[in-house]
């Protein structure tokens, strides 16, 4: 079972993502961990990848595709992934096709979760993240017990430097011209799945685990 995970920043990608591989058993894909573990490293794709988070900029095909199809040749894809974060472009869309084809696998269905603008901003602008250990947190619906301090480890806890109101713009204007087509692009292959992201996180997973199991 080879499915991808749509939405825009803010959407709750990456905890609904974790919750399907959880219950399907097939490993979660995450480009932007994956992202941001590179543009931690020091090296010159690490800096490479750095410049474009902070701007908001979508990093650019040949690099993420790369990431991708190395990723994917593991074994534990053998049976299944889920890919969340990729693909972005209608391109990076064919070259997934072209990549699975030569292996005679497909994408078997692509979950959408819709949110609007406002809400998007809303939250991402309140996320804060553990330096130390990476926990999540958020200022409005759930902050850490003490000021700026991680519950789990007593790390320091930051705003992501790509969570600031004027890169979250950019981010949804970059995804509102440049992904979206998506939706029309998996419409016609019959294998999109439409999802209201604005519910709460059972509910968002009720409704992916009910088009999955379709």
């Amino acid at each position: 079972m080879n499915l991808i995970l749509l939405g825009p920043p803010g959407a709750g990608k990456g905890t609904q993502a974790k919750f399907v591989s959880e219950k399907y058993k097939i490993p979660h894909i995450s480009t932007g961990d994956m992202f941001r573990e590179t543009a931690q490293s020091g090296s010159e794709l690490g800096r490479k990848l750095q410049e474009f988070m902070t701007s908001g900029k979508l990093v650019t095909d040949e690099i993420v595709i790369g990431v991708v199809e190395t990723r994917l040749a593991k074994q534990d894809t053998a049976k299944g992934f889920l890919l969340d974060g990729f693909p972005r472009t209608v391109s990076q869309a064919q070259s997934l096709d072209r990549i699975l084809s030569d292996k005679n696998h497909k994408i078997d269905a692509v979950l959408s979760i819709t949110l609007a603008d406002e809400e998007v901003i809303k939250r991402l602008s309140s996320r804060r993240v553990c330096v130390a250990c990476g926990a999540s947190y958020n200022t409005i619906t759930q902050p850490p017990r003490a000021d700026n301090i991680c519950d789990k480890c007593k790390g320091k806890v930051i705003q992501r430097q790509d969570d600031n109101a004027q890169t979250i713009r950019q981010r949804l204007k970059v995804y509102n011209e440049q992904t979206s087509p998506l939706i029309e692009y998996y419409t016609k292959e019959g294998i999109l799945k439409v999802v209201d992201g604005s519910g709460s996180v059972e509910a968002v997973f009720k409704g992916l685990c009910e088009f999955i199991e379709k």
